[in-house]
């Protein structure tokens, strides 16, 4: 519970002027700032210029990497309050400098047409193992770095549906499903359920493009970043219960890698869209 309240701390940003907003940086020994914390963040500056309405859509671009030691200063400018949708835009300074800007749009309830893509089959959370459950043989054979980032103590919970996809020559799929959720109870302000979510749509969806070449974000020979993020609400959710995050990448190539994800809750309702492209490269070694 301590990380989900470090979190929703993170999250309350303080106001320093009009519509505009500073938030802090956890000290977590990354060398920059983790992309859904921004996003997090920028959405909740927009969110705090918005009354009655709800995010539907947001789309950011990563134009720095972060860092984390110093706090973010968030600017949102009222581009637009209409009859139907709210739309803000968000710009993220650190040392003057713009690393990330978010456009979003809000929208109040209506009544329409409804449809929704099907939830895959996926065994539930409780019967997957976590990474400390684990038999011996499979858990030596995942990479340190993969087994270092799942073993961390953080605000959202992640059992993977095939921790096999991690051993190199596992997988022959293009994609990757995880359950998660938050790892505490949260407030029962919507908003901040998609903020939430917002935090962790970021946290495995680019490494989804490099299932099919059979490594991952997490080894050091493979140098990664997010260069956008897009994502669409459809429905209200808990962020505390269990949701399917399915990925897969539908291209690679030239550098970047292309990825998307449906999240759905454990009754199958579709929840949340989510695309991303990424740098995603082999390192050049240098020579001994």
């Amino acid at each position: 519970m301590t990380a989900v309240s470090d979190l929703l701390r993170i999250l309350n940003l303080d106001p320093t002027g009009n519509d505009r907003f500073l938030g802090q940086v956890p000290q977590v020994g990354w060398q920059r700032v983790f992309g859904g914390l921004v996003i997090a963040q920028a959405l909740t500056a927009a969110r705090r210029t918005v009354e009655g309405r709800e995010v539907h859509s947001l789309h950011g671009y990563f134009l720095l990497g972060g860092d984390p030691a110093l706090p973010i200063s968030y600017e949102v400018e009222r581009i637009r309050d209409g009859g139907s949708f709210t739309t803000r835009r968000v710009v993220a300074r650190q040392n003057e400098r713009a690393i990330f800007f978010l456009s979003a749009s809000f929208h109040g309830e209506e009544e329409g047409f409804e449809h929704q893509a099907q939830m895959p089959a996926a065994p539930a959370p409780e019967t997957l193992p976590t990474i400390h459950d684990m038999s011996k043989d499979l858990l030596d054979r995942v990479p340190h770095a993969v087994r270092a980032y799942f073993e961390r103590h953080r605000p959202i919970d992640l059992r993977p549906v095939d921790f096999r996809r991690f051993l190199s020559g596992a997988s022959e799929q293009l994609g990757f499903q995880i359950w998660i959720k938050a790892s505490g109870r949260l407030p029962d302000d919507p908003a901040v359920h998609r903020e939430v979510l917002a935090y962790a749509s970021d946290m495995t969806l680019l490494d989804a493009s490099l299932v099919a070449h059979h490594t991952s974000v997490y080894e050091p020979t493979i140098g990664a970043a997010s260069l956008d993020h897009a994502m669409w609400f459809h429905r209200n959710f808990r962020a505390d219960d269990w949701l399917l995050y399915v990925q897969d990448s539908p291209n690679a190539g030239g550098g970047r890698g292309f990825s998307r994800g449906l999240i759905f809750t454990r009754e199958g309702q579709l929840v949340a869209s989510v695309a991303q492209e990424g740098v995603i490269r082999r390192k050049r070694m240098r020579p001994a």
